[in-house]
């Protein structure tokens, strides 16, 4: 009864919990059946090239077809639009981008930074039935038709990709475990359906000459590198999610097709469910019906937009409210900042600030050096006076914006309040149509409730800033707003951002780590809020930079700033600062630089938030740090979560497949936020960082399948091998690097935060030594992973469906002896099986663990134990996929009868022969 009660509290605190992240998410929608406004963007940095535009409609298109036949006249593509990045030529047939943006889109096209790396993926590191990120296409895979002998047509490929993206569906082929031992005691390959026919090869290579050979065998498997080379006519359908290159390829695998024993990403994120039927739960299914027609009703409609240079206008609440707790100063500060460090240059930007009405402060100009920068500086506000009307404010600003443009398209505008204001609902029609982006920052705990609200219908990211005597959570917001045009090149980079109250006489001491991958542009700014601190920074060589090195302005006298020339030295910028004031004072420090190379993707990190799809929804922090499109592991990455001035949580993000993180080694960083504290907003600032390190970087998840070859009347055609890469090529002496990145959510609920349960065990695996079974695991927490549980439940059956949909009445496991960890920590159980085990056995295991409260998690992923010893030569696979004993023993009978006739004959002439010879 408590655990029933603790859910249904839990889904009444969620039903009002709103999550304002920083990555934002895609706009599609379904009309009648057909996907609408479907964005696909193009990197700046790639060259221009009409044919990537042209085969990425015609791919769309085919994807359209194989998605209607697929799922079964149900889904089909209506209208896509396609962002032409502004370094390409301007083109008649290009229409204005609104609120679109690279950013936001659900397919890039963009190259790895790496040569010979052409895998489509779909960045997807939430659960199961949870959408993707995006799609990421490079453009040689649009371009050379050769790859197609690879990936397969590529209008299949979309679909794979669409699958993952849109429904939260994972791979049904694997490429650590391609081969399975299956129930029936034969080694099969992890496909959907069960029983692909095929071969197991090995690519023999020396040099540039390979060739294939049978696989041997390797303890119970194949040994590593052996591939399946499935025979290219089918007696059954594959599934898209398998094999999206084989033929025929007409179905998701459903729950009468499924093969719940491969050992599939699918099988372990979706709870041994079918593709299908994940589809069949999504809210697309719910809200389409079967069409009575052979093909899509209507063809797919493309339009082109163009990206323009960036506009943007500061939209700043200056009335009375603004006088307390330094707003007005921060304001300065952290606005100032944003004008001389972070606003790439070449960007339109205009000012205007409102109270009871608005005011023009700067009409739009074009930053094109320092002194334009100086000049709006110059002209931010100072004195706070007046009501609140962000109505007024929002509308001066589209003028402002529409008088140099004519046109609001493509702009954006970063409104700042701190106040509320009942007229906001006014205007929501007025920005829905105004083609502009507002980015919100409500600043303190008055800032009105609705404010996001701008931001939700226009795509703008949504912010907050708690109160501080310094202004380095509100430079931290600023500087979160950088263009999405995705030329990375051009954006400023938050390296450090730190805030002490520091005692009179004691040192508030930094260290700045600059990697390789930044420093150019790179500024340092100390912030003070009584009198000037004594400060000193010495860079990686020894050179020293004191006060006087420094700019302090004379309109904002609490703050200090240096610009490094040229290119930044790489290694550890040491910042020694010391209060000489009489009284504590609070002292703040930011670090902000930008790409070293255009051609050498910087470390970016990503935060954001969202709801776990599990039981009771708990909220998820993720963190995703990356180079180019490669993920970074080995990454310290921490996330603290503070509302409206309360006690601020910090969280260790893992990337270790357990607990909230869904994938282990994907540079995605997770972890359970479970300390709410009522209603507010809710700050968040992730810091990713890496000490004197080589950083290795992680192939990505969520591929197309690659197609290594096929077999055709008995004999077998290789592919291109895929390409592999060194070890040295995947390392990268990036040194000591730090990444700031924020976010803000917010819960509009009064009820008590619910009580959580340990979370689900992601990882169990069994090994078998000698005669021992040894399970091991990451421990889950007592509230998801934080904390510790109070005691597990292990069980075992020798069926694996049976575990999991009955695992109250499955056999127990004694394990009363075993004491959980801390979560996060590797824990290990030793199992003596009480019946004699013959060649052929599996057994499956499952657990849960149980809290204090008992209340008790969802029943982990299966983990099989299996006694087969495979014979000592290799017997290759039959017509069937299978390895026949019957057929094989068969074989070996008749090759021994006909070795004894020849034997025979060939002792008998010898003998006849010896004779004659009379020897």
């Amino acid at each position: 009864q408590r655990q029933v009660m603790g859910v249904t509290q839990s889904l009444i605190f969620l039903l009002s919990f709103q999550l304002l992240h920083l990555i934002k998410g895609s706009t599609v929608w379904l009309n009648e059946n057909g996907y609408e406004d479907l964005v696909v963007a193009i990197n700046p940095q790639v060259p221009e090239d009409a044919n990537i535009i042209l085969n990425t409609m015609n791919m769309i298109k085919n994807a359209s077809n194989s998605l209607f036949e697929m799922t079964k006249h149900r889904f089909f593509f209506k209208s896509v639009k396609i962002i032409i990045p502004k370094t390409w030529k301007k083109n008649t047939n290009y229409s204005r981008v609104k609120t679109e943006s690279y950013d936001q889109a659900d397919v890039i096209i963009a190259d790895y930074y790496m040569k010979h790396v052409d895998d489509p993926y779909t960045l997807l590191y939430e659960g199961c039935k949870m959408k993707g990120r995006y799609i990421h296409f490079t453009p040689n895979f649009l371009l050379n038709e050769n790859l197609t002998n690879v990936y397969g047509e590529k209008g299949r490929v979309f679909v794979h990709e669409w699958t993952h993206f849109r429904w939260g569906v994972f791979d049904e082929y694997s490429r650590d475990v391609p081969f399975y031992v299956s129930e029936k005691a034969t080694i099969e390959a992890t496909s959907c359906p069960a029983g692909v026919t095929g071969i197991p090869v090995f690519q023999d290579c020396r040099g540039d000459i390979c060739k294939p050979r049978s696989c041997r065998y390797d303890g119970q498997l194949y040994e590593k590198g052996c591939v399946f080379i499935p025979d290219i006519h089918q007696n059954i359908s594959c599934s898209i999610m398998y094999m999206q290159y084989a033929r025929p390829v007409v179905e998701f695998c459903d729950q009468h097709t499924h093969n719940s024993e491969a050992p599939n990403m699918q099988n372990k994120i979706c709870n041994h469910k079918s593709t299908w039927e994940v589809i069949m739960e999504s809210d697309d299914f719910h809200n389409s019906t079967v069409l009575n027609t052979s093909a899509p009703p209507s063809e797919t409609t493309f339009r082109l937009l163009q990206a323009q240079e960036r506009v943007i206008c500061l939209v700043l609440d200056i009335s009375g409210s603004m006088r307390m707790h330094n707003r007005m100063e921060n304001l300065r500060t952290a606005a100032e900042k944003y004008l001389l460090d972070v606003i790439e240059t070449g960007s339109w930007v205009g000012i205007v600030t409102f109270d009871s009405d608005a005011t023009e402060r700067a009409h739009l100009q074009q930053i094109t050096d320092d002194e334009i920068r100086q000049k709006l500086v110059q002209l931010l506000p100072t004195i706070p006076s007046g009501l609140t009307n962000i109505c007024a404010g929002i509308h001066k600003g589209l003028k402002v914006i529409a008088n140099k443009m004519n046109t609001t398209y493509g702009s954006e505008i970063v409104l700042l309040t701190d106040g509320e204001d009942p007229g906001i609902p006014a205007c929501f029609n007025l920005v829905k149509q105004s083609g502009t982006k507002i980015h919100t920052i409500a600043l303190g705990t008055e800032a009105d409730k609705k404010l996001e609200e701008l931001s939700e219908l226009t795509g703008g990211l949504k912010l907050s800033a708690p109160d501080r005597v310094v202004p380095s959570k509100l430079t931290e917001v600023f500087s979160a707003i950088t263009s999405g045009n995705g030329d990375i090149s051009e954006q400023s980079i938050q390296l450090e951002s730190k805030e002490l109250v520091v005692q009179h006489s004691a040192w508030m001491n930094t260290t700045v780590p600059v990697d390789k991958t930044v420093g150019n542009d790179t500024f340092f700014s100390i912030a003070w809020n009584l009198s000037q601190p004594f400060f000193f920074l010495r860079d990686p060589k020894g050179k020293e930079y004191g006060s006087s090195d420094f700019t302090i302005d004379n309109s904002n006298p609490y703050t200090a700033r240096l610009r490094i020339s040229g290119t930044a030295e790489v290694g550890d910028w040491q910042l020694y600062i010391k209060n000489v004031h009489p009284a504590t004072q609070g002292i703040s420090v930011t670090a902000t630089s930008r790409p070293a190379c255009y051609d050498v993707a910087p470390v970016i990190a990503a935060a954001h938030m969202n709801r776990a799809n599990t039981a009771f929804n708990p909220v998820v922090v993720y963190a995703e740090v990356s180079q180019g499109f490669w993920p970074v592991l080995g990454a310290t990455v921490t996330a603290t979560i503070e509302k409206d001035n309360g006690t601020a949580v910090t969280l260790e993000l893992l990337d270790n497949g357990a607990g909230a993180d869904v994938m282990k080694n994907d540079g995605v960083y997770s972890r359970y936020f479970t300390s709410l504290q009522g209603t507010g907003r809710y700050s968040l600032k992730v810091k990713s960082h890496g000490r004197n390190a080589t950083t290795r970087l992680s192939l990505k998840q969520n591929q197309a399948s690659y197609n290594s070859g096929y077999r055709e009347n008995g004999k077998i055609y290789m592919t291109a091998s895929r390409p592999e890469f060194a070890d040295e090529e995947l390392q990268v002496q990036l040194g000591s690097f730090s990444r700031i990145s924020t976010g803000s959510f917010v819960v509009n609920t009064g009820d008590p935060a619910p009580t959580y349960p340990p979370c689900k065990v992601t990882d169990l695996h069994a090994r078998i030594e000698n005669t021992t079974i040894v399970l091991s695991w990451t421990a889950p927490g007592g509230d998801f992973d934080n904390g510790k549980a109070d005691h597990y439940i292990i069980k075992t059956s020798e069926n694996l469906l049976d575990l999991w949909n009955n695992f109250d009445h499955a056999t127990s496991v004694k394990c009363s002896n075993l004491i959980p960890k801390e979560a996060g920590r590797e824990e290990s159980f030793e199992i003596q099986p009480e019946n004699k085990t013959e060649n052929g056995t599996k057994i499956y295991f499952a657990i849960r663990a149980v809290d204090d409260n008992n209340l008790i998690s969802e029943v982990s992923n299966i983990a099989q134990a299996t006694w087969f010893l495979p014979p000592k030569a290799f017997a290759p696979l039959n017509h069937q996929g299978n390895t026949d004993g019957a057929s094989t023993a068969v074989i070996v009978a008749v090759t021994a009868l006909c070795v004894a006739v020849v034997c025979t004959i060939v002792n008998s002439t010898l003998y006849v022969f010896s004779k004659k010879k009379g020897r």
